[in-house]
């Protein structure tokens, strides 16, 4: 287990260049199984849960060579499928949740895919219905064994299909996408979620054939096709991390360039920092975040409180929302953070409140944070990382808060920041990790 030794307080300055984008290429690498040809991806982030799914595809039978530091080739022409009944696979891949994608490229390129219940953050329910549903309209057959949590779909044929997702959710939509490039006639799915994610799956599916209409949209229209062949995909920025440092930035006071953000793939990202009273600049494709004293939250019209809620694309992404909360505490003025989607993720605001935040968590879904405008800074103190998005919202608490903060179980923030500390030191963070 290793930790990390924040000393807090001090102002940061310097550029920081984004990594590739976890969520978008936990789908990419999940495709590569749909061609027996060569495919290339570049800016894949060096992250924990990136590199446990290399690790299961390799598993897999998958032949990947690492052309260089961030980049990949892959080639699926001799699958191992006996793999995904080991009890090795049961193991690798109840570790990694994103490996709940490879299922539909299996089902559609083998007739059959399986995968152990799969683990991830601490942060609530997150259901497998809306993958499953969608497969079982293509025409497979389901099974779940109670006893091992395994779950499997096999079809001799998958057939095209009109199906309305009952969530908007992106990896579920990722999963019956890629079992729909390969069914026989065309497939609709409405309730689509259309993410950047989603759109450069769709775009690197079509590069390799695909016939995929309503790219960006909610209603997704896919014409079956008989084979796939290679590509080569870049992965786009990761929006998380980019709000992540602009939070590091906030919170230090200090001055930072982010650079080649992919400005038109924010979204609502810029908005609600600057509904936050944060000062953001666009620089031809970088943020720039001048050094800021202070900042206020601004109310609505009417002069109420504002609200910052999570919500499908294009509304605001659910993962920065704990970025949001600890931006709040520090601002001048008072803001209710929503987070409608997951039950947990705000719990942990109790160590926030250790150090000297005023928030109130109102239930599991919503808190109410009242700013203390940097006129009394946070304290430093040891704390655990839960989840993620949790562990970097604490380790930029612990940058801003005066004092030398530890923060356990950082592996959790390893699964998601490519070389954070580092990357941190190199715009003046002191931070240290410690391997017990």
């Amino acid at each position: 287990m290793a930790s990390f030794k924040i000393e807090g307080g001090h102002k940061l300055k310097g550029t920081i260049t984004p990594q590739g984008a976890k969520n978008e290429v936990l789908q990419i690498l999940c495709a590569v199984l749909l061609t027996p040809e060569k495919v290339v991806v570049n800016n894949v982030p060096d992250i924990i849960d990136v590199n446990k799914l290399i690790f299961i595809l390799g598993e897999l039978g998958v032949k990947v060579d690492k052309l260089s530091r961030n980049s990949y080739s892959f080639q699926a022409d001799e699958i191992n499928l006996d793999y995904l009944e080991s009890a090795d696979f049961k193991r690798d891949g109840s570790s990694l949740r994103g490996s709940i994608m490879i299922v539909g490229p299996l089902l559609a390129r083998f007739g059959r895919g399986y995968i152990p219940r799969p683990g991830g953050d601490k942060i609530g329910r997150r259901r497998l219905d809306t993958h499953f549903e969608g497969f079982i309209r293509l025409g497979a057959k389901f099974r779940y064994n109670k006893e091992e949590y395994f779950y499997g779909v096999e079809a001799e044929e998958l057939h095209g299909t009109e199906m309305l997702l009952d969530e908007a959710s992106v990896t579920g939509t990722a999963n019956i996408l890629m079992a729909a490039v390969l069914a026989t006639g065309a497939t609709k799915i409405y309730n689509a979620a259309c993410e950047p994610y989603i759109q450069q799956l769709c775009k690197m599916l079509n590069s390799m054939g695909a016939k995929i209409s309503g790219v960006g949209s909610n209603l997704l229209t896919i014409e079956g096709v008989t084979f796939l062949g290679g590509c080569e995909h870049t992965v786009l920025p990761d929006m998380i991390e980019i709000g992540s440092w602009i939070g590091v930035a906030v919170m230090t006071r200090s001055e930072l360039t982010i650079k080649n953000v992919s400005w038109e793939n924010l979204g609502q990202i810029p908005n609600v920092f600057r509904k936050l009273g944060v000062q953001l600049e666009k620089k031809g494709d970088d943020i720039y975040i001048p050094e800021q004293e202070s900042y206020e939250i601004q109310n609505y019209i009417d002069g109420s409180v504002l609200t910052v809620a999570d919500a499908p694309w294009p509304g605001f992404t659910p993962d920065l929302l704990s970025i949001v909360l600890v931006i709040a505490t520090q601002a001048k003025g008072t803001v209710l953070i929503h987070q409608k989607m997951f039950e947990s993720r705000l719990f942990f605001v109790d160590k926030l409140i250790d150090m000297g935040a005023k928030v109130i968590l109102c239930d599991p879904h919503r808190a109410t944070v009242i700013g203390m405008n940097f006129e009394s800074s946070l304290k430093a103190t040891k704390m655990t990382s839960p989840d993620i998005r949790a562990g970097i919202s604490l380790l930029i608490a612990a940058l801003s808060a005066k004092g030398t903060s530890i923060i356990n179980n950082i592996e959790q923030i390893d699964r998601g920041y490519e070389n954070i500390e580092a990357r941190l030191k190199s715009i003046g963070a002191k931070i240290e990790r410690i391997n017990e």
